[in-house]
């Protein structure tokens, strides 16, 4: 297949559904989480979890980049932008996080340079253009995007723009699973694990959660059929006693990932000691940070943060929707005081947030067999 649509051939849809019916345990319940934010949104914008039967339940993982990002880190991010002579790029997606302190778009209105850019490249662009101001980019995102940040800033180095440094915050797949898999009373059965991810760093990295948790894993991409043709992997393994990583993805994915991206990464970051994960609290050698050779292009070493630890609001649950402890529409101020125009966590903010998924594909608290009008 080749195009788009081809993978969301309505046909091919049934004949999947048909073929997980036939292998599924009926009675027996399986809950897969599928890790990456991009595939719970496929989930319920094209109806998949109306195609599997009842026993497979899909729980919602900490795979949204966006949506981890504690509140004190959004503050640090808003105290840098408020500086003067600072100006602050971000994705578009960060500028309405809510943090202790309101959010970028409220700090903009404020007066502070916060600009949206589609790529680190553009915030390069920036600083070259504007070297009397100091420009920052706001460096988030698991393994997919942080090889951007890391050639940028290679980039950086190279011609010597030396009023260019990012804000890193770059996360990585394997410890927030490990904790969630090491989290008492949390039943899972299998893994989707993130397609874009997985072009970066590869299969490798999920071994440990069949070698030492016993879960099968099945990398792969975000199209419908893409996700029944995963849970159809899934649910032979389980009925066959097996347990592999196996890749769905093969169009894209390689066991070792991409060697370029990896070498760009190894050259400019490293593994910070311990990083705060919303819902997950600390967990450790969990993000990157720059290393002291670009310590000139680094926003923590250039700039002094608060740093100062933000707890969550009360009312919000974000943190157990992001281990699969709740469903969204069970937070208790899902799409009432919660919303996309006046989010209160993240994961109502995100383009691949859960809670923004449910709420925006009319996913409102309905039993599993019910469609949507």
């Amino acid at each position: 297949m080749k195009y788009v649509d081809e993978f969301r051939d309505g046909e091919l849809a049934q004949r999947l559904a048909h073929e997980i019916e036939a292998v599924v345990e009926p009675g027996r319940e399986v809950k897969i989480m599928e890790v990456c934010g991009g595939h719970t949104h496929a989930i319920y914008k094209h109806g998949v979890e109306h195609l599997v039967p009842r026993e497979v339940d899909f729980v919602h993982g900490p795979g949204c980049p966006v949506c981890v990002i504690p509140m004190g880190r959004v503050d640090d991010a808003i105290a840098l932008a408020e500086r003067s002579g600072v100006t602050f790029t971000t994705f578009g997606d960060m500028m309405r996080v809510p943090g202790g302190r309101g959010s970028l778009l409220e700090a903009k209105a404020r007066g502070a340079d916060v600009r949206m850019v589609y790529s680190p490249l553009d915030a390069l662009e920036l600083a070259r253009r504007n070297p009397e101001r100091e420009v920052v980019f706001f460096a988030i995102g698991f393994e997919t995007t942080a090889p951007a940040t890391a050639l940028t800033l290679l980039r950086a180095r190279a011609e010597g723009v030396r009023n260019f440094s990012a804000f890193c915050n770059h996360v990585t797949i394997g410890p927030p699973l490990r904790t969630i898999l090491d989290s008492p009373g949390l039943k899972l059965d299998a893994f989707i694990a993130p397609g874009h991810v997985s072009t970066v760093i590869g299969t490798r990295p999920y071994e440990f959660i069949v070698d030492e948790y016993g879960k099968p894993v099945v990398v792969t991409a975000f199209e419908p059929l893409d996700i029944l043709q995963a849970v159809v992997m899934l649910l032979r393994q389980l009925r066959e006693e097996r347990c592999e990583v196996e890749n769905q993805y093969t169009r894209v994915v390689r066991r070792d990932g991409n060697p370029r991206a990896l070498a760009a990464l190894e050259e400019t970051m490293e593994l910070r000691e311990t990083f705060e994960w919303r819902g997950l609290g600390w967990i450790d050698h969990s993000a990157l940070k720059l290393r002291p050779e670009l310590a000139d292009w680094d926003a923590e070493e250039r700039f002094e943060l608060p740093g100062d630890r933000v707890e969550d609001p009360k009312a919000c649950q974000c943190g157990e929707v992001l281990i699969g402890a709740i469903k969204p529409w069970e937070c208790r101020v899902f799409g009432t005081a919660c919303t996309p125009e006046r989010p209160i966590g993240t994961c109502m903010v995100s383009s691949e947030g859960a809670c923004a998924a449910f709420y925006n594909y009319g996913r409102l608290a309905r039993p599993h067999d019910t469609v949507p009008a």
